[in-house]
C-alpha cells in the first residue's frame, strides 16, 4: 500500500512546518513537468504567480532566503514531514550561491498528480521534485520567524524530529502555529514551560518535590491559579524568613490586583496569617482609601476581615473610619455585612461608635434584614454592656412581638431571651403572655417560645404553662397545640424541661386524648414523646 495513504489530508491555512524560501535565480536541480528550471525563472515571472497560486492562493511572493549564517546551521539537518516521515531533498540554494548537500535518508511515498487532483503538487510538501515546502498566506503566521507574536511554535532544536505546537500561556486564544525562533524565544518557551511543568507537577501531587525558589519570579502567576495558589499557601506556613521574604517582594506590588482575585485572596490571607509584623503592616497599607470597594468586593472582604484579625488597634481603627457613612449600605451588602459584623467582634465598642450610631432607629428595620440580623445579633454578643447598645435593646423590645413572627427578626428575639439580662429577657417574655397559644402555632413565633420555656425563670415558666394548660368548655389549648404542626415541638419541649408536679398534669392530659392523637400526623410525635416518658405501650388501645 502507498505510504502517502496513512498522511492525513492537507489542512488549508497553516503553513507546512519544514519550508523554506525560493531564492529566484538560483539553479534547482531536480525538475518537473510542466515546471521550468531555476534558470529560467525571473521575477515576476508567469511560472512563478502560478507557483505561487497552489491550493488556490493567488499573487503572494516566497519569503525571501534567510541572510543571517546564524541561521543555516538549521539546514543541516535531515528534514522530516510534519508527521516525522523521512524526506529526500535536492541542494538548496544559499544567499552566497553555496548548495547545501542533505543525505538522503528515505523517500516519503509521494502520490500522483491524479490521486492528489493537484497537478505537479507532492503531499504536503512542493512541487514535485522542486525540493523546497512553499508557504502558503491564509495563515497570519506564514512566516518561520515572527517577533513579538504572542503564539509560541517549536523550538529549532526539535528539527528533524517530530514537530511540536507551542502556545503562549498567557494568550486568550491559540491563534496559530510557527517556528520557534533561536534567542529570546527560545529563553521564553524554556519559561513557559518550566512554569507549565510545576503547575502540572502540582496538580498530580508528583513526588518530586519543589520549592518557592522554583517558583521565583512567578509568584503573582501562581498565585492566580487554583494549584499554584494552594502550593504557595502550604509553603508560607513553614517557609523560612528568607523564602517568606522573597515571595513577598512580588506579592506587595500586586497586593490589589490578588486581594481580589478567587485563588489570589488566599494568598493574601495566609500573609495576614504568618507574615512578619512588618510584613502584615505593609500590606494592611495597601487597603488604605479601598476599603468600601473591597468590603464590597466577594473576595476583597475576605482579605479585610483577615487583616482585621491579626494588624494592630491604630491600623485597624485608621482604616476601618474610612466606612464612616457608609455603614448602612455595608450592613445590607451580601459581602459588607461581614466586615461590619468583624469590626464589631474584633475592636474595641469606643473605636466603633459610628457604628452603633449608625443603627439608632434603624434596628427594627434591620432585625428584619437577612444581613441586618446578623449585624444587630453580634453587637448584642459583643456590645451588650455598653451603654451604648441600651438604645439599640430598647428598640428590639418596642417591637419584640412583631419581631419574634418575621423570618429573620426571630432570630435577634431568641439571642436576646439565649444571652440577654434577665431582665431584658423578662420584659420580652411578658410582652409574649396571653398570645402564647396563638404564638406556638406559628412557623416563627414557636422558636421564640421555645426559648422563652428554656431561658425564663421558674416563675416565668410556670406562668406560660399555665396559659398552655388552660381548659375550658368550647376550648383545649393542650389538644389543639399537640394536633398542630409547629405547636407540638413546644409541647414537647414543655415535657422536657417542666418539673414533676408539672410534667405529671401535663401526662395525665396526654393520655385523655391518646386515641384522637394516633390519627394526626403531628399528634403522633406527641403518643411517641409520651411512650418514651412513661414506659407504655398504648398500641392495643388504638382504633383499628
Amino acid at each position: 500500500m502507498d505510504s502517502s495513504t496513512f498522511i492525513p489530508p492537507y489542512l488549508a491555512g497553516y503553513p507546512p512546518q519544514t519550508a523554506f524560501p525560493l531564492h529566484s535565480g538560483q539553479n534547482l536541480t531536480s525538475q518537473t513537468p510542466g515546471i521550468p528550471t531555476g534558470e529560467n525563472f525571473s521575477k515576476g515571472s508567469a511560472a512563478v504567480q502560478n507557483l505561487n497560486r497552489f491550493y488556490g492562493q493567488y499573487g503572494v511572493t516566497m519569503p525571501p532566503t534567510f541572510q543571517d549564517p546564524l541561521s543555516l546551521q538549521y539546514f543541516q539537518q535531515t528534514m522530516r514531514d510534519p508527521y516525522g516521515v523521512p524526506m529526500q531533498y535536492a541542494n538548496l540554494p544559499s544567499p552566497a550561491g553555496q548548495t547545501f548537500q542533505f543525505s538522503p535518508r528515505g523517500n516519503i511515498g509521494i502520490p500522483s498528480a491524479r490521486e492528489t487532483m493537484i497537478p505537479g503538487t507532492s503531499y504536503l510538501s512542493s512541487p514535485t521534485g522542486l525540493g523546497f515546502v512553499p508557504q502558503f498566506p491564509t495563515s497570519p503566521l506564514g512566516s518561520p520567524v515572527l517577533p513579538q507574536s504572542p503564539v509560541g511554535g517549536t523550538s529549532t532544536s526539535s528539527l528533524g524530529r517530530r514537530y511540536d505546537f507551542g502556545f503562549s500561556q498567557t494568550s486568550p486564544r491559540n491563534v496559530g502555529g510557527y517556528a520557534r525562533w533561536q534567542g529570546q524565544r527560545e529563553a521564553d518557551s524554556f519559561s513557559e514551560y518550566r512554569k507549565h511543568s510545576f503547575l502540572e507537577e502540582l496538580k498530580t501531587s508528583s513526588a518530586r518535590r519543589i520549592d518557592l525558589s522554583d517558583i521565583v519570579g512567578r509568584i503573582v502567576e501562581f498565585s492566580v491559579d487554583q494549584h499554584g495558589s494552594r502550593f504557595i499557601q502550604q509553603k508560607l506556613e513553614n517557609c523560612s524568613v528568607q523564602e517568606k521574604e522573597l515571595v513577598f517582594k512580588e506579592v506587595l506590588p500586586h497586593a490589589l490586583k490578588l486581594i481580589t482575585d478567587v485563588f489570589g485572596n488566599y494568598v493574601i490571607q495566609k500573609f495576614f496569617e504568618h507574615g512578619t509584623y512588618d510584613q502584615r503592616k505593609e500590606l494592611a497599607s495597601q487597603l488604605s482609601g479601598q476599603m468600601l470597594p473591597l468590603s464590597l468586593q466577594m473576595y476583597g472582604c475576605r482579605v479585610i476581615q483577615k487583616a482585621l484579625e491579626v494588624i494592630d488597634v491604630e491600623q485597624k481603627t485608621e482604616l476601618v473610619l474610612e466606612l464612616d457613612g457608609h455603614v448602612m449600605r455595608c450592613v445590607r451588602d451580601q459581602n459588607g455585612n461581614h466586615v461590619i459584623q468583624k469590626c464589631v467582634e474584633c475592636m474595641p465598642t469606643e473605636n466603633i461608635d459610628f457604628i452603633i450610631s449608625a443603627f439608632h432607629g434603624q434596628v427594627a428595620t434591620l432585625s428584619t434584614h437577612p444581613y441586618g440580623c446578623r449585624v444587630i445579633q453580634r453587637v448584642l454578643e459583643h456590645c451588650s454592656d455598653d451603654v451604648r447598645c441600651g438604645t439599640i435593646v430598647d428598640e428590639i423590645l418596642e417591637s419584640a412581638s412583631d419581631l419574634a413572627r418575621d423570618q429573620y427578626g426571630n432570630y435577634v428575639t431568641q439571642h436576646v431571651l439565649e444571652r440577654g439580662k434577665p431582665l431584658v429577657r423578662s420584659q420580652i417574655i411578658r410582652k409574649l403572655c396571653g398570645k402564647i397559644v396563638q404564638m406556638s402555632q406559628h412557623k416563627y413565633a414557636s422558636n421564640v417560645v421555645e426559648k422563652c420555656l428554656e431561658f425564663g425563670d421558674a416563675a416565668e415558666r410556670e406562668f406560660l404553662i399555665d396559659e398552655i394548660l388552660l381548659q375550658s368548655e368550647e376550648n383545649d389549648n393542650l389538644l389543639v397545640m399537640m394536633k398542630d404542626q409547629f405547636a407540638n415541638y413546644v409541647v414537647q419541649k414543655i415535657l422536657e424541661i417542666s418539673n414533676d408536679k408539672q410534667r405529671e398534669t401535663l401526662l395525665h392530659r396526654i393520655r385523655l386524648h391518646l386515641i384522637a392523637l394516633r390519627k394526626y400526623t403531628y399528634g403522633k410525635h406527641i403518643v411517641a414523646r409520651f411512650e418514651q416518658l412513661c414506659g407504655e405501650d398504648n398500641g392495643s388501645t388504638s382504633e383499628p
